[in-house]
Protein backbone atom coordinates (compact mmCIF):
# COMPACT_ATOMS: atom_id res chain seq x y z
CA UNK A 1 0.00 0.00 0.00
CA UNK A 2 2.74 2.32 0.81
CA UNK A 3 5.41 0.86 -1.84
CA UNK A 4 5.08 4.00 -4.08
CA UNK A 5 8.58 4.61 -4.01
CA UNK A 6 9.15 4.93 -7.51
CA UNK A 7 6.37 7.23 -7.84
CA UNK A 8 8.04 9.69 -4.91
CA UNK A 9 11.50 9.96 -6.49
CA UNK A 10 9.97 11.05 -9.69
CA UNK A 11 10.26 14.56 -8.11
CA UNK A 12 13.20 15.12 -5.54
CA UNK A 13 13.81 18.76 -4.22
CA UNK A 14 17.08 20.49 -2.30
CA UNK A 15 16.05 20.11 1.78
CA UNK A 16 15.07 23.54 2.63
CA UNK A 17 16.32 24.54 6.32
CA UNK A 18 18.16 21.42 6.76
CA UNK A 19 19.11 22.27 10.45
CA UNK A 20 15.39 23.01 11.50
CA UNK A 21 14.71 20.45 14.07
CA UNK A 22 11.54 18.64 13.75
CA UNK A 23 9.43 16.36 16.30
CA UNK A 24 6.44 14.84 14.33
CA UNK A 25 3.58 14.60 16.44
CA UNK A 26 1.58 12.43 14.19
CA UNK A 27 2.57 8.71 12.49
CA UNK A 28 1.58 5.42 12.31
CA UNK A 29 3.27 2.13 12.27
CA UNK A 30 2.35 -1.23 11.22
CA UNK A 31 3.86 -4.60 11.50
CA UNK A 32 5.54 -7.15 9.38
CA UNK A 33 4.35 -9.68 8.29
CA UNK A 34 0.10 -8.00 8.51
CA UNK A 35 -2.62 -10.02 6.93
CA UNK A 36 -4.26 -6.75 5.75
CA UNK A 37 -1.30 -5.61 3.61
CA UNK A 38 -0.87 -2.49 5.63
CA UNK A 39 2.84 -2.49 6.29
CA UNK A 40 5.18 0.51 7.87
CA UNK A 41 7.17 -0.04 10.36
CA UNK A 42 10.13 1.58 12.02
CA UNK A 43 12.64 1.18 9.32
CA UNK A 44 10.45 2.38 7.05
CA UNK A 45 9.66 5.48 9.02
CA UNK A 46 13.22 5.94 9.26
CA UNK A 47 13.30 6.05 5.50
CA UNK A 48 11.30 8.80 5.40
CA UNK A 49 12.58 10.93 8.65
CA UNK A 50 16.18 10.31 7.21
CA UNK A 51 15.74 12.41 4.02
CA UNK A 52 17.35 15.32 4.16
CA UNK A 53 15.04 17.04 7.35
CA UNK A 54 16.64 17.21 10.89
CA UNK A 55 13.41 14.94 12.92
CA UNK A 56 14.80 14.06 16.53
CA UNK A 57 11.76 12.75 17.85
CA UNK A 58 8.10 11.78 16.96
CA UNK A 59 4.78 10.74 18.43
CA UNK A 60 3.12 7.80 17.19
CA UNK A 61 -1.04 7.84 16.91
CA UNK A 62 -2.97 4.63 17.69
CA UNK A 63 -4.04 2.95 13.91
CA UNK A 64 -5.36 -0.26 15.06
CA UNK A 65 -2.16 -2.40 14.71
CA UNK A 66 -1.36 -5.34 15.82
CA UNK A 67 -3.94 -5.40 18.35
CA UNK A 68 -4.16 -9.00 20.62
CA UNK A 69 -6.22 -11.55 18.96
CA UNK A 70 -6.90 -12.99 22.41
CA UNK A 71 -8.31 -11.73 25.76
CA UNK A 72 -11.24 -9.44 26.36
CA UNK A 73 -11.88 -6.91 24.20
CA UNK A 74 -11.12 -3.79 25.90
CA UNK A 75 -8.22 -5.02 26.22
CA UNK A 76 -7.12 -5.95 22.76
CA UNK A 77 -6.11 -2.70 21.70
CA UNK A 78 -2.94 -2.95 24.16
CA UNK A 79 -1.29 -5.19 22.00
CA UNK A 80 -0.80 -2.34 19.90
CA UNK A 81 1.22 -0.40 22.64
CA UNK A 82 2.99 -3.52 22.95
CA UNK A 83 4.38 -3.30 19.50
CA UNK A 84 4.86 0.16 19.68
CA UNK A 85 6.75 0.32 22.65
CA UNK A 86 9.31 -2.39 21.29
CA UNK A 87 10.08 -0.37 18.46
CA UNK A 88 10.39 2.69 20.51
CA UNK A 89 13.17 0.70 22.58
CA UNK A 90 14.75 0.22 19.64
CA UNK A 91 14.85 3.94 18.18
CA UNK A 92 16.03 4.43 21.95
CA UNK A 93 19.03 2.85 21.09
CA UNK A 94 19.87 4.81 17.75
CA UNK A 95 21.36 8.09 18.53
CA UNK A 96 21.58 9.61 15.18
CA UNK A 97 17.90 8.15 14.14
CA UNK A 98 14.56 9.52 15.09
CA UNK A 99 13.29 8.59 18.43
CA UNK A 100 9.53 7.51 19.20
CA UNK A 101 9.15 9.46 22.28
CA UNK A 102 5.03 9.11 22.53
CA UNK A 103 2.56 6.87 22.66
CA UNK A 104 -1.29 7.73 22.30
CA UNK A 105 -3.43 4.63 21.89
CA UNK A 106 -6.70 3.35 21.65
CA UNK A 107 -9.71 3.02 24.15
CA UNK A 108 -13.33 2.71 24.31
CA UNK A 109 -13.96 5.85 25.91
CA UNK A 110 -17.31 4.84 26.37
CA UNK A 111 -16.14 2.02 28.98
CA UNK A 112 -17.44 1.99 32.47
CA UNK A 113 -15.05 4.17 34.32
CA UNK A 114 -13.47 0.57 35.91
CA UNK A 115 -12.68 -1.27 32.63
CA UNK A 116 -11.43 2.23 31.36
CA UNK A 117 -8.66 2.47 34.01
CA UNK A 118 -7.97 -1.30 33.54
CA UNK A 119 -7.27 -0.10 29.94
CA UNK A 120 -5.38 2.90 30.70
CA UNK A 121 -3.68 1.28 33.12
CA UNK A 122 -2.49 -1.50 30.85
CA UNK A 123 -1.10 1.05 28.26
CA UNK A 124 0.68 2.94 31.22
CA UNK A 125 2.75 -0.54 31.87
CA UNK A 126 3.20 -1.57 28.36
CA UNK A 127 4.30 1.29 27.02
CA UNK A 128 7.11 2.29 29.37
CA UNK A 129 6.87 5.19 30.26
CA UNK A 130 5.76 6.23 26.96
CA UNK A 131 2.11 6.34 27.06
CA UNK A 132 0.89 9.96 27.13
CA UNK A 133 -3.14 9.88 26.36
CA UNK A 134 -5.84 8.12 24.18
CA UNK A 135 -7.60 8.39 20.21
CA UNK A 136 -10.85 7.88 20.37
CA UNK A 137 -11.95 9.48 17.17
CA UNK A 138 -15.37 10.43 16.02
CA UNK A 139 -15.86 10.32 11.78
CA UNK A 140 -19.18 9.75 10.87
CA UNK A 141 -20.31 10.80 7.15
CA UNK A 142 -23.40 9.64 5.74
CA UNK A 143 -21.86 9.23 2.35
CA UNK A 144 -18.07 7.21 3.45
CA UNK A 145 -18.88 4.69 0.23
CA UNK A 146 -17.19 7.67 -1.55
CA UNK A 147 -14.17 7.89 0.88
CA UNK A 148 -10.71 5.64 0.01
CA UNK A 149 -10.17 5.81 4.64
CA UNK A 150 -13.56 4.14 5.41
CA UNK A 151 -15.13 6.14 9.36
CA UNK A 152 -15.81 3.33 12.24
CA UNK A 153 -17.67 6.05 14.38
CA UNK A 154 -21.55 5.90 15.09
CA UNK A 155 -23.36 9.38 14.33
CA UNK A 156 -23.39 11.63 17.48
CA UNK A 157 -20.30 10.15 19.48
CA UNK A 158 -19.42 13.44 20.41
CA UNK A 159 -22.99 13.95 22.21
CA UNK A 160 -22.76 9.95 23.84
CA UNK A 161 -23.05 11.44 27.54
CA UNK A 162 -20.67 7.92 28.44
CA UNK A 163 -18.48 9.02 25.96
CA UNK A 164 -17.87 12.62 27.43
CA UNK A 165 -17.36 10.80 31.29
CA UNK A 166 -14.57 8.58 29.18
CA UNK A 167 -13.22 11.96 27.85
CA UNK A 168 -13.30 13.68 31.39
CA UNK A 169 -11.83 10.78 33.04
CA UNK A 170 -8.90 10.94 31.01
CA UNK A 171 -8.28 14.49 32.03
CA UNK A 172 -8.90 13.50 35.51
CA UNK A 173 -5.80 11.29 34.76
CA UNK A 174 -3.79 13.45 33.26
CA UNK A 175 -3.55 12.07 29.70
CA UNK A 176 -4.53 13.85 26.61
CA UNK A 177 -7.64 12.93 24.01
CA UNK A 178 -6.96 12.83 20.37
CA UNK A 179 -9.70 12.86 17.74
CA UNK A 180 -10.22 12.99 14.00
CA UNK A 181 -13.66 13.76 12.24
CA UNK A 182 -14.64 15.59 9.33
CA UNK A 183 -15.16 19.26 8.40
CA UNK A 184 -19.05 19.20 8.95
CA UNK A 185 -18.47 18.18 12.86
CA UNK A 186 -15.87 20.48 13.60
CA UNK A 187 -18.79 22.40 16.01
CA UNK A 188 -19.42 19.20 17.48
CA UNK A 189 -16.15 18.71 18.47
CA UNK A 190 -16.38 22.26 20.21
CA UNK A 191 -19.31 21.34 22.21
CA UNK A 192 -17.19 18.91 23.44
CA UNK A 193 -14.29 20.53 24.43
CA UNK A 194 -16.60 23.56 25.88
CA UNK A 195 -18.40 20.48 28.13
CA UNK A 196 -14.96 18.97 28.99
CA UNK A 197 -12.78 21.94 29.81
CA UNK A 198 -10.40 19.98 32.28
CA UNK A 199 -9.13 17.43 29.60
CA UNK A 200 -6.06 18.47 26.78
CA UNK A 201 -7.75 17.97 23.35
CA UNK A 202 -6.00 17.86 20.04
CA UNK A 203 -8.27 18.08 16.87
CA UNK A 204 -5.93 16.66 14.23
CA UNK A 205 -6.02 17.24 10.40
CA UNK A 206 -7.40 20.34 10.56
CA UNK A 207 -10.95 18.30 11.20
CA UNK A 208 -10.45 16.78 7.84
CA UNK A 209 -12.01 19.04 4.73
CA UNK A 210 -13.51 16.47 2.60
CA UNK A 211 -13.42 17.08 -1.28
CA UNK A 212 -14.77 13.41 -2.99
CA UNK A 213 -17.89 12.46 -3.17
CA UNK A 214 -20.82 14.97 -2.40
CA UNK A 215 -17.65 17.29 -1.48
CA UNK A 216 -16.39 17.59 -5.02
CA UNK A 217 -16.26 20.75 -6.85
CA UNK A 218 -16.98 22.68 -3.41
CA UNK A 219 -13.93 23.46 -1.83
CA UNK A 220 -14.30 27.03 -2.04
CA UNK A 221 -17.95 27.33 -0.56
CA UNK A 222 -16.70 24.67 2.41
CA UNK A 223 -13.43 26.32 3.25
CA UNK A 224 -15.78 29.57 4.17
CA UNK A 225 -17.71 27.24 6.48
CA UNK A 226 -14.16 25.41 7.66
CA UNK A 227 -12.91 29.02 8.26
CA UNK A 228 -15.59 30.22 11.09
CA UNK A 229 -15.84 26.74 12.50
CA UNK A 230 -11.93 26.81 13.70
CA UNK A 231 -12.11 29.96 14.95
CA UNK A 232 -15.00 28.64 17.22
CA UNK A 233 -13.38 25.55 18.16
CA UNK A 234 -9.86 27.75 18.78
CA UNK A 235 -11.86 29.58 21.16
CA UNK A 236 -11.72 27.12 23.52
CA UNK A 237 -8.51 27.26 25.44
CA UNK A 238 -8.34 23.47 26.05
CA UNK A 239 -7.91 22.58 22.27
CA UNK A 240 -4.64 22.16 20.60
CA UNK A 241 -4.31 21.59 16.73
CA UNK A 242 -2.66 19.23 14.41
CA UNK A 243 -1.92 20.64 11.18
CA UNK A 244 -1.81 18.25 8.47
CA UNK A 245 -3.41 15.57 7.02
CA UNK A 246 -4.73 17.10 3.87
CA UNK A 247 -3.11 15.11 1.53
CA UNK A 248 -4.94 12.41 2.26
CA UNK A 249 -6.86 10.78 -0.77
CA UNK A 250 -10.57 11.90 1.22
CA UNK A 251 -9.41 15.47 1.23
CA UNK A 252 -9.73 15.67 -2.40
CA UNK A 253 -7.10 17.05 -4.31
CA UNK A 254 -6.16 14.06 -6.31
CA UNK A 255 -2.18 13.42 -6.24
CA UNK A 256 -2.53 10.28 -5.43
CA UNK A 257 -4.08 9.46 -9.11
CA UNK A 258 -1.68 11.60 -10.79
CA UNK A 259 1.03 10.54 -13.08
CA UNK A 260 3.77 12.62 -10.64
CA UNK A 261 3.90 13.44 -7.38
CA UNK A 262 2.98 17.20 -6.69
CA UNK A 263 6.22 19.51 -5.67
CA UNK A 264 6.56 21.46 -2.33
CA UNK A 265 4.93 24.95 -4.00
CA UNK A 266 2.41 22.71 -5.18
CA UNK A 267 1.71 21.93 -1.99
CA UNK A 268 1.92 25.37 -0.43
CA UNK A 269 -0.13 26.96 -3.36
CA UNK A 270 -3.02 24.23 -2.55
CA UNK A 271 -2.51 24.31 1.48
CA UNK A 272 -1.09 27.23 2.69
CA UNK A 273 -4.13 29.14 3.47
CA UNK A 274 -5.31 26.21 5.79
CA UNK A 275 -2.39 26.46 8.21
CA UNK A 276 -1.96 30.30 8.34
CA UNK A 277 -5.82 30.44 9.90
CA UNK A 278 -5.53 27.30 11.50
CA UNK A 279 -2.09 29.48 13.08
CA UNK A 280 -3.79 32.72 13.36
CA UNK A 281 -6.76 31.18 15.11
CA UNK A 282 -5.10 29.06 17.57
CA UNK A 283 -1.60 30.87 17.79
CA UNK A 284 1.57 28.85 17.30
CA UNK A 285 1.89 27.90 20.80
CA UNK A 286 -1.28 25.56 20.53
CA UNK A 287 -0.25 24.31 17.04
CA UNK A 288 1.77 21.48 15.81
CA UNK A 289 2.71 20.58 12.31
CA UNK A 290 2.55 17.25 11.60
CA UNK A 291 3.33 14.45 8.75
CA UNK A 292 0.45 12.10 9.28
CA UNK A 293 2.61 9.16 7.51
CA UNK A 294 2.72 7.04 5.76
CA UNK A 295 -0.90 7.71 5.12
CA UNK A 296 -0.40 10.98 3.10
CA UNK A 297 2.84 8.97 1.68
CA UNK A 298 -0.27 8.11 -0.78
CA UNK A 299 -0.13 11.48 -1.97
CA UNK A 300 3.25 13.42 -1.61
CA UNK A 301 7.14 12.44 -0.02
CA UNK A 302 8.62 13.48 3.10
CA UNK A 303 11.09 15.86 2.25
CA UNK A 304 8.57 17.28 0.13
CA UNK A 305 6.22 17.77 2.75
CA UNK A 306 8.10 19.40 4.73
CA UNK A 307 10.12 21.73 2.39
CA UNK A 308 6.70 22.70 2.27
CA UNK A 309 5.64 23.50 5.77
CA UNK A 310 8.77 25.47 5.62
CA UNK A 311 7.98 27.65 3.08
CA UNK A 312 4.76 27.74 4.52
CA UNK A 313 5.91 29.47 7.24
CA UNK A 314 9.12 31.35 6.11
CA UNK A 315 7.48 34.68 7.13
CA UNK A 316 7.12 33.45 10.90
CA UNK A 317 9.30 34.35 13.84
CA UNK A 318 12.23 31.84 15.07
CA UNK A 319 9.94 31.52 18.53
CA UNK A 320 6.96 30.92 16.45
CA UNK A 321 8.68 28.55 14.11
CA UNK A 322 10.51 26.96 17.06
CA UNK A 323 6.78 26.06 18.83
CA UNK A 324 4.81 25.01 15.39
CA UNK A 325 8.01 22.34 14.70
CA UNK A 326 8.65 21.21 17.58
CA UNK A 327 7.98 23.30 20.94
CA UNK A 328 4.15 22.82 21.02
CA UNK A 329 4.61 18.90 20.47
CA UNK A 330 6.99 18.73 23.23
CA UNK A 331 5.00 19.96 25.78
CA UNK A 332 1.38 18.72 24.92
CA UNK A 333 3.03 15.48 24.68
CA UNK A 334 5.19 16.12 27.88
CA UNK A 335 7.76 15.36 25.59
CA UNK A 336 11.80 15.62 26.99
CA UNK A 337 14.47 17.15 24.60
CA UNK A 338 17.13 14.45 23.49
CA UNK A 339 20.43 14.15 25.67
Amino acid sequence: MFDNDDWLNQHREEVIDPDREIVDPHHHLWPKPNPAGIVYDLDDLWRDTEDGHKVTQTVFMECRAAYREDGPDHLKPVGETEFVAAAAARSAREADKATIAAIISHADLRLPISQLDEVLDAHLEAANGLFRGIRHSGPFDPHSEHFRIRPRSPEGLYRDPDFRRGVAHLGERGFTYDTWNYHHQILDFRDLAAAVQGTVMVLDHFGTPLGVGPYEGKRDSNFSKWKDDIAAVAAQPNVYAKLGGLAMPDNGFGWNERDTPPSSDEFVDAQAKYYHHAIECFGPERCMLESNFPVDRLSISYRTLWNGLKKITADYSEFEKAALFAGTARRVYRVSRPA
